[in-house]
């Protein structure tokens, strides 16, 4: 499994990036908004990645974010949702905006990306509303802060150890006003942790 990728961008297409590491060329299929945010051709680049391996092939996602990566393996464990469908839907909406989204059952917004019907999109919010929770909507909700950096990385580790988001986000903002702003990632997991468990 390869986890990330850290190299120089060699070459980007309309939905890919060819990332090379050490004199290897890796090729990365991404979301549009990834493409954006990785960063000129020629510089170092770093995405988060997952391995997809068929009967036919083995292919690598790549992602700007462990948040948009989380998501990804969300969307793609909903029925009729693959990798293109995934990464059309995180082309068109943030993670912050597929959460809300999710939270408020709101299908209109998912059904925006290119490739998703209706049917799809309803069937991706009523599956992602009890992996996800609920998230709050309205005036609070457009101004809440949320989590970037060691912060971010933090809560997607609670997420993968199979924390719900609200229960993630707030042990992780508990341990963050613990340790201070420049905490590391590892300090803030540890941490976290210890607040979840009580």
């Amino acid at each position: 499994m390869i986890a990330h990728l850290k190299g120089r961008l060699e070459s980007t297409g309309l939905d890919h990036a060819v990332i090379d590491v050490g004199g290897v060329g890796y090729l990365v299929g991404c979301s549009s908004r990834t493409l954006a945010a990785i960063g000129p051709v020629g510089e170092a680049a770093t995405l988060f990645t997952e391995m997809l391996v068929a009967e036919d092939f083995i292919r690598l996602v790549g992602f700007s974010s462990a948040s948009e990566r989380d998501w990804f393996r969300l969307l793609t464990g909903v029925q009729g949702v693959g990798a293109r469908v995934a990464l059309a839907i995180l082309s068109a909406l943030e993670p912050a905006e597929l959460a809300r989204a999710v939270g408020a059952q709101d299908k209109a917004m998912v059904a925006r990306a290119n490739g998703v019907g209706p049917k799809l999109a309803e069937r991706i919010v009523r599956e992602l509303k009890d992996k996800v929770g609920a998230v709050p909507v309205g005036p609070a909700a457009l101004g809440q802060v949320l989590p970037v950096g060691a912060s971010a990385d933090a809560v997607s580790a609670l997420l993968n150890l199979g924390f719900r988001p609200a229960e993630a986000t707030t042990a992780v903002a508990a341990a963050e006003e613990e340790l201070g702003d420049g905490a590391s990632l590892d300090a803030l997991v540890r941490l976290a942790l210890r607040k979840a468990a009580r």
